[in-house]
């Protein structure tokens, strides 16, 4: 294995020569003639004196797994970086649990499954529910009596067979058991169960208030359910938010609508979009931070709540723009900092000098030297950038 590495070195060993001396060009074309074919053998050299170019053999390109990324335009001007806990949106979220007191007679979903709004999630049976509707019953019983027995007095009344104060008090009385009714439908309905059903049975369901994933399932067959623990979670993983913690001194220049950039632990050098949708109105008194809400688009449905996250999010106006690339594509030498651009040429890259500015999440912004749109290596740029160094060492010891 160590012979292999050797190997590998003395095929990418680098050397950066600069035209400076004719003695120099005499011995380098001295060298020429004995064989010494800089870029068959994955040397670095100086083309017009300007561009530095890096050959890697075909056969070594595998090895060195190079992959590229574009250079990109991103929201620039001054930005904050803030710390966040990944959450269900307010509006897409729901806790399900019996009104009352109630055995589970049978459940309908599992976690993980998605439900539409109104979709009966579990079966349950509660006394309580059965007496309810019992008094519905006889409420409404009471009500068609006292309403006949009211329409019998008026009918004598215009016969004068019986006196107005006796029509008045049925109409009374018919008007009270009205109220009962209305009652005891209230009280069945703050039961979750439809007050059109009046067969006595104490049999309801929960259905769900909101279309979405079933994100906990308490509900077991046969368990008696509590109405303060929640049965089912159900949260809507299409859209998420993040809730990130400003110092109030960057929050007041945040503005809704603002385009963020989020990184999260769970997905290394990957970056998602968010915007801000609300800055908060109350300043936490012991941080002095004031929490502000990002929202995050999950189509692909890669993020979980609870992810801890990392947000950049742009200060005041949000319209100006810089150039960006990953973070691993710029590599420092002893003059400065470098990107290498592959080039038509197969195994063939152009260093290029450039001008690193701020750091923006997982990218560095490019003051000079890239255009966007350019391709830049990204895996395998350190790799390029030690050979480089060791050529110019060996260049020192031959006299260059």
């Amino acid at each position: 294995m160590k012979s292999a590495l050797l190997l590998l070195t003395a095929l990418l060993g680098l050397t950066a020569c600069k035209p400076s001396k004719a003695g120099h060009d005499d011995a380098h074309g001295e060298r020429e003639e004995h064989g010494h074919d800089e870029a068959s053998s994955g040397k670095a050299h100086v083309e017009d004196g300007k561009e530095i170019h890096v050959h890697v053999p075909q056969e070594m390109l595998r090895d060195l797994r190079v992959t590229t990324a574009k250079v990109e335009a991103r929201p620039g001007g001054e930005s904050v970086t803030a710390l966040g806990e990944l959450t269900f949106s307010e509006d897409a979220y729901a806790e399900v649990a019996t009104p009352v007191p109630a055995r589970v007679a049978a459940v309908l979903v599992t976690t993980g499954q998605a439900v539409k709004q109104g979709q009966r999630l579990a079966e349950l049976q509660s006394p309580e529910l059965g007496r309810a509707r019992a008094e519905l019953q006889a409420a409404q019983a009471r009500a068609t009596a006292a309403r006949q027995a009211a329409d019998r007095k008026r009918s004598l009344a215009a016969e004068h067979i019986v006196a107005r104060k006796d029509v008045q008090s049925a109409e009374a009385e018919a008007t009270a058991a009205d109220a009962e009714v209305a009652a005891a439908k209230a009280s069945l309905n703050s039961l979750g169960a439809s007050s059109t059903a009046t067969d006595g049975t104490p049999g309801f369901a929960l259905t769900a208030p909101i279309a979405g994933t079933i994100i906990e399932r308490a509900a077991r067959l046969g368990q008696m359910a509590d109405p303060a623990q929640p049965l089912f979670r159900i949260g809507d993983l299409s859209s998420l938010w993040l809730i990130v913690h400003a110092f109030e001194r960057d929050a007041v220049r945040l503005k809704p609508g603002a385009e963020a950039r989020v990184t999260f632990a769970a997905f290394p050098g990957q970056e998602f979009a968010a915007k801000v949708g609300h800055v908060g109105q109350r300043v936490d008194p012991s941080s002095r931070t004031i929490p502000v809400r990002l929202e995050l688009s999950n189509d692909k449905g890669l993020l979980r709540p609870g992810m801890s996250a990392t947000a950049s999010v742009p200060l005041g106006d949000p319209g100006t723009t810089l150039t960006a690339v990953p973070a691993a594509a710029l590599q420092r030498l002893e003059n400065g900092w470098v990107a290498f651009v592959p080039t038509p040429e197969a195994g063939v890259f152009e260093q290029r000098e450039v001008g690193r500015g701020r750091s923006v999440g997982a990218q560095v912004e490019v003051l000079s030297g890239l255009a966007v749109g350019e391709q830049v290596v990204v895996d395998g740029a350190f790799l390029l950038k030690a050979e480089v160094e060791k050529s110019k060492g060996g260049g020192d010891e031959h006299g260059h």
